[in-house]
């Protein structure tokens, strides 16, 4: 089987293609041609996941499926949320992203965050379907590794006490937001 991942971000490819573990061939948008920049003007990740998935399976004819992912903050009010790529601004860096965090963090007791992703599968002729997945934990007072991507310096689960980036990508695909929601979607396209 084929389907098309809906992203330009190559560390999402690449864990996707991970979880799929060569059951399911995952297809980027370069594969079938796809160079435009997708359409992400929704204000929940439920509404950008299903935009962007149900975009490419209309517009190219395959099937297709979409993350979107939000770090919502308790002591924020759930900030970042829908705006975790953008925090910072327009045509910030995840640096900056994390610079602004921090800041807006200092000196506040109340860590507590987590992350959310919405996967959802398009596919031409099929009702669109939405698997979430979601890891709790907390907010790092400064950055912890070298590895992963975005947030994930900053961020450590409840589960393993480290952040995300001094984690080996297995583990934490193992237990991370992107990781839950992707299983279920490949799970789930391994019954059809």
């Amino acid at each position: 089987m084929k389907i098309v991942f809906a992203t330009n971000n190559a560390h999402k490819l690449e864990e996707a293609r991970s979880l799929a573990g060569g059951r399911i061939t995952v297809l980027s948008l370069s594969d079938i041609s796809c160079r435009e920049e997708l359409p992400e003007t929704c204000d929940t990740i439920e509404g950008n996941s299903l935009q962007k998935a149900s975009y490419v399976a209309a517009k190219y004819g395959y099937p297709c499926f979409s993350d979107d992912t939000g770090l919502f903050v308790d002591a924020l009010g759930g900030a970042p949320g829908v705006y975790s790529a953008r925090y910072a601004g327009e045509h910030c860096s995840p640096a900056d992203n994390i610079v602004k965090l921090l800041g807006e963090m200092e000196g506040k007791a109340d860590r507590k965050a987590r992350f959310r992703t919405v996967a959802t599968l398009c596919a031409p002729g099929r009702e669109p379907l939405a698997f979430e997945g979601t890891v709790e934990g907390t907010i790092a007072t400064e950055r912890h590794g070298s590895g992963g991507f975005g947030y994930d310096p900053v961020f450590i689960p409840d589960e393993s006490g480290i952040s995300f980036a001094e984690m080996e990508p297995e583990a934490k695909n193992a237990i991370s937001h992107r990781g839950r929601a992707l299983r279920q979607l490949f799970d789930y396209l391994q019954t059809l």
